[in-house]
């Protein structure tokens, strides 16, 4: 039996309709800020996502540049699909209101999904406006998704990756002291406790989640041209110590 959800969030970025439109209607925008990869066709009115070697293909059911996208999957035999709308909206002065909703229907592991997807559409929606405010238009050169243990909570060590306190606020400083990653100054631009925190450098953004059934992940999105090759070794190696 499926069941029907929807979740709703905004946010107010100093960003222009177009920078916005671009983050979320084209490939290297969505990968600068969201997990996996996604290859946008305007024209094809498709949106593929690809993650840890799962496609899933949406319809383009709306495109109306700088003010209104939305997409929406075929259902499923069980009855379960996803579908998302943004809607843009520019500022008297500068900047812009971005809404969006994420609907669609869950299987019969409903309410351990929607938790799940509350608590990761709250972060992506952060993650996409301190992209927005700091990065765009550049693009992400690379980025990481891992997946670690399922782990009763690991509060005390997300924060301290991160070099904050288990009572970490938004906008205090942050070293990320991770073993085996040169330690590197930043901000602390992600908390909700105890599910994420992650925090924004002068090149990359770092998001660290415990989420859907208690399932730990280390996300990074780099804006450089640095082999990270190294540092992704040690977030795995970090995320096998929680275990």
């Amino acid at each position: 039996m499926s069941h029907p959800f929807e979740i709703h969030g905004e946010i107010t970025v100093d960003a222009t309709p177009e920078q916005v439109w671009d983050a979320i209607t084209t490939g290297p925008g969505v990968d600068s800020w969201l997990m996996g990869r996604t290859v946008v066709d305007g024209d094809g009115k498709t949106s593929t996502f690809e993650m840890f070697g799962s496609t899933s293909t949406a319809n383009i059911t709306t495109w109306e540049p700088g003010h209104r996208y939305a997409t929406a999957e075929d259902k499923n035999p069980d009855g379960t699909f996803t579908a998302f709308e943004w809607l843009i909206e520019a500022r008297d002065g500068g900047g812009a209101v971005v809404r969006f909703v994420h609907s669609g229907a869950l299987g019969d592991d409903w309410e351990a999904e929607y938790d799940g997807l509350s608590v990761g559409d709250q972060a992506y929606l952060t993650k996409l406006a301190v992209y927005l405010e700091h990065f765009a238009p550049r693009t992400a050169t690379h980025s990481t998704f891992l997946p670690g243990p399922v782990t009763e909570g690991s509060w005390a060590a997300m924060t301290a990756a991160v070099g904050a306190g288990t009572d970490a606020a938004d906008g205090q400083p942050a070293r990320l002291t991770v073993p085996g990653i040169e330690p590197v100054e930043g901000v602390v631009e992600f908390v909700h406790a105890t599910s994420f925190v992650g925090m924004r450098t002068g090149d990359a953004i770092y998001v660290l989640i415990h989420g859907y059934n208690g399932m730990m992940f280390a996300t990074a999105h780099y804006f450089d041209d640095r082999d990270r090759s190294a540092e992704i070794e040690a977030w795995q190696a970090w995320l096998g110590s929680l275990g």
